[in-house]
């Protein structure tokens, strides 16, 4: 071989500088966008096999994503950039976006025939795992097109990021750097493994056991065995679609509802602690974690309440009011956004009090929205230090998690973040107000988008179609800043960011 056919094969390596971080950036989109066409196939094979008249239009999306990806990917194939923490904020950001861009494709096309608009709220809802909705007479969507819905759903739980690096692991993209941006909670790092990928591949395990686990559950429970898996889909995911408009109340089954009830309390926690019960054949790492303590605490008092308000303000009888209560502030909690009889038309305390519950969500680690147990916590002790500070201004008191006291950094950390969340909730709030919406549809809208919880009051009890173009972009735009815990999304606005 010559030297010069040799040199060909030498990559080319980018060490530093603007242009080799973007060029590193644009191959880790190239390949995902790729990876989207790929998840277009399971939905491409139900329109084949049902004849349903979708086929094309998967197929359609699957060939744009390959072309585009690969137009994408191959002029930078051999750029080599190893990936600060900064970049990790730009990569997550823009693969949330594009994946969302995308996936809405298939969704402009009859019989759903949403607008661009629309399309991608209902893809953005998916990824997300918010499961508010725009559509309407979904009992009579193809199977294609209710499998491609949950099926957003099943891949937004654990995160596309978390997908990639998992089955990318080629990309040599900073693996470490990706993770810490995508996933939630106080703590940034929580590995299982020595590796990135494969902390990824623990946790994607996991997950699908999981959404197996959940389907026979359903399966056993009366469903079909497509409403099972597709179910099992959201449930697991901790989101909100359903392939009817009554949700799961369209089965009326108890059995199905306390199926659902244990797997969205499942969703909520952290998987890592699902990991470690599966490698240890234990469950008592569960009791010894504050954080799982404190989740089941908060669910059992809650529920209470509103068991309680639904029987004493006469809604439904005690037996009735345990079924709907309990499920309805589970979903809440957990951010899932599954109905069975829709909480809009309740007394309006325990509707505002299932809505306000969004905001503390589930554990961290887990594919919750909402604040997180673990910060309501800190924050809440944090509070009562200070007021017993007041009382005792020479006592000294520590916020503990556990048997662990909380540094002081990780305390500052916390409440920058809540006032910054609580911030973007009402300047959101207040900008799709100024569309001419209503206070409580706006407020509504904007806690269920940002929270990821899916359904809202008002205008949006049922769905978002009332919402006009801007309202539905800017709920849009609240779900991916949910979804990826505000300060992911919000540094890129900052001038300091883009300075070297």
């Amino acid at each position: 071989m010559s030297v010069d056919a040799a040199a060909r094969d030498v990559p080319v390596l980018v060490t530093g500088g603007p242009l080799g971080r973007w060029f590193a950036v644009q191959r880790i989109l190239g390949a995902l966008v790729g990876l989207v066409g790929v998840a277009m196939l399971p939905p491409l094979a139900i329109a084949w096999w049902d004849g349903d008249g979708l086929a094309p239009v998967f197929g359609r999306t699957l060939a744009l994503c390959w072309v585009l990806g690969f137009a994408m990917w191959f002029p930078v194939r051999r750029v080599r950039h190893e990936l600060r923490t900064r970049d990790g904020f730009v990569v997550v950001t823009l693969i949330w976006l594009t994946a969302c861009l995308v996936t809405a494709l298939p969704l402009m096309a009859p019989p759903a025939g949403l607008d661009y608009v629309d399309a991608l709220f209902e893809a953005t809802s998916g990824l997300t795992t918010t499961g508010g909705t725009v559509m309407t007479g979904l009992d009579n969507l193809p199977d294609s097109l209710k499998f491609y819905r949950q099926w957003l759903h099943f891949l937004g739980g654990m995160g596309i990021v978390i997908l990639a690096v998992a089955v990318l692991p080629m990309l040599k993209i900073g693996g470490a750097q990706l993770f810490r941006a995508e996933i939630t909670g106080v703590v940034k790092d929580p590995r299982l493994a020595p590796r990135i990928a494969e902390t990824a591949k623990v946790l994607w395990l996991v997950y699908v056991a999981l959404n197996v686990a959940c389907a026979l559950g359903y399966w056993i429970a009366g469903m079909t065995p497509f409403d099972a898996i597709t179910h099992a889909f959201s449930t697991v995911a901790t989101a909100g679609f359903g392939n009817y408009d009554a949700s799961l109340g369209h089965f009326d089954s108890p059995l199905i509802e306390s199926m659902a009830i244990v797997f969205m309390l499942l969703g909520g926690m952290n998987f890592a602690l699902h990991y470690i019960a599966w490698s240890r054949a234990s469950t008592q790492h569960y009791f010894d974690d504050a954080e799982f303590r404190a989740y089941i605490g908060i669910a059992l008092a809650l529920a209470a309440i509103v068991v309680a308000s639904l029987w004493f303000g006469g809604v439904f009888g005690f037996a009735e009011s345990l079924r709907h209560g309990v499920f309805q502030l589970v979903a809440s909690l957990t951010t899932a956004g599954l109905a069975t009889t829709g909480f809009a038309t309740w007394p309006a305390h325990v509707a505002l009090l299932l809505l306000l519950v969004a905001f503390i969500g589930g554990c961290s680690g887990s594919t919750t929205g909402g604040l997180k147990v673990m910060r309501v916590v800190i924050m809440y002790r944090q509070a009562t230090r200070e007021i017993l500070q007041l009382i005792h201004p020479r006592g000294r008191f520590l916020v503990k998690m556990g048997e662990v006291s909380v540094p002081g950094q990780v305390l500052a950390a916390v409440t920058g973040f809540c006032m910054l969340y609580v911030l973007c909730f009402v300047v959101l709030t207040l900008v799709v107000a100024a569309t001419g919406h209503d206070l409580l549809t706006s407020a509504s809208a904007v806690a269920a988008c940002l929270t990821n919880l899916g359904p809202g009051l008002g205008e949006v009890a049922a769905n978002y179609s009332a919402l006009g173009p801007v309202a539905t972009l800017v709920c849009t735009f609240a779900m991916i800043l949910g979804r990826l815990e505000v300060y992911t999304v919000l540094v890129l606005l900052s001038i300091a960011f883009w300075r070297e």
